[in-house]
């Protein structure tokens, strides 16, 4: 039984993992291709070190694996935070489709140009 559960969360493992490159090959932005690289392929890793615990059931690995997914989970949105901010300021374009841009009000054209040169 732990063989057939262990096989299914490796499947939606790969499958979620296949959608988060599925997702930066075909999304049209930046903004959008980090939002797929990070959310599916973070739940996707998560599912298969799931599936290998159930597989593998040892105290060791429960901790290991639990430290693998907890670390994953934290530092994953921080970096596509990081990125996307980047990308912001360096002027990636965003999608013609996008409707609102929030950071405009943050991030004026000036202060663009001051934060450039330091």
């Amino acid at each position: 039984m732990n063989e057939w559960l262990s096989a299914l969360f490796f499947v939606l493992g790969a499958f979620f993992m296949f959608l988060a490159g599925l997702g930066v090959f075909r999304f049209p932005d930046l903004y959008s291709r980090m939002h797929a690289a990070t959310k599916a392929a973070s739940f996707g890793i998560g599912l298969m070190l799931f599936g290998f615990i159930i597989y593998h059931f040892d105290w060791h690995d429960l901790v290991e694996s639990t430290a693998i997914i907890f670390y994953i989970f934290i530092t994953a949105p921080v970096a596509a935070h990081m990125i996307g901010r980047a990308g912001y300021l360096l002027g990636a374009k965003q999608y013609e489709g996008t409707i609102a841009d929030e950071m405009k009000q943050v991030y004026t054209p000036s202060s663009l140009n001051d934060s450039a040169g330091a």
